[in-house]
C-alpha cells in the first residue's frame, strides 16, 4: 500500500467523467488499498479515484463503521433532505452548506466481484452523493448554498 497525492481543485482531472471498471484485477486491488491508506492518513470520510488521478468509477467511504469499497457505484433510490456542512480533501480548508438527500440506496460491486446493495441515511447518504459526484466531475463547491467558509 502507498499514500497517493490527493489532487486539488485546480487539477483538471477532477472535472472529468470517470469510466466504469471493466475488470477487477490486481491494479484495482492496489488502487483500493492505496485509496484507503490515503484517506485514513488525510483523515477523510470518503475518497474517489479521480482525487488520486485515476478516472475509474471507484470510491471508498468510512462513516465510522469501517471502510466500504465501491466499484461502479450507482445510486438506486434516494429521498428526504438534509442541509449540512461539507468539505473535501481536494478543496483543503474550505467548507460550505450543501443540500443532499437524507437517504440513499446504492448498488456497487465489491473487490470480490459481488454485487452489493447498501442503504443508509445522514452522513452515509451525504458521503455517497459527494463521492459519486466526484466520478462525474462535480465538486461540492459547485453545490454550496451561500458562501464558502475557511
Amino acid at each position: 500500500m502507498a499514500v497517493r497525492i490527493i489532487k486539488t481543485q485546480e487539477d483538471s482531472v477532477l472535472r472529468k467523467k470517470s469510466r466504469n471498471v471493466e475488470k477487477i484485477d490486481e491494479r484495482i486491488f492496489q488502487l483500493l488499498d492505496d485509496m484507503a491508506e490515503t484517506m485514513v492518513k488525510a483523515d477523510g470520510v470518503g475518497l474517489a479515484a479521480p482525487q488520486v488521478g485515476v478516472l475509474k468509477r471507484v470510491v471508498i467511504i468510512d462513516v465510522g463503521e469501517g471502510i466500504i469499497e465501491m466499484i461502479n457505484p450507482q445510486i438506486m433510490e434516494y429521498d428526504g433532505e438534509q442541509l449540512g456542512d461539507e468539505g473535501c480533501l481536494s478543496v483543503p480548508g474550505k467548507f460550505g452548506k450543501v443540500r443532499r438527500p437524507n437517504r440513499a440506496k446504492v448498488s456497487f460491486i465489491n473487490r470480490h466481484g459481488n454485487k452489493v446493495e447498501m442503504e443508509g441515511t445522514g452522513l452515509f447518504a451525504r458521503a455517497v452523493f459527494h463521492e459519486v459526484d466526484h466520478l462525474d466531475g462535480v465538486l461540492f463547491i459547485d453545490k454550496v448554498e451561500g458562501e464558502l467558509e475557511e
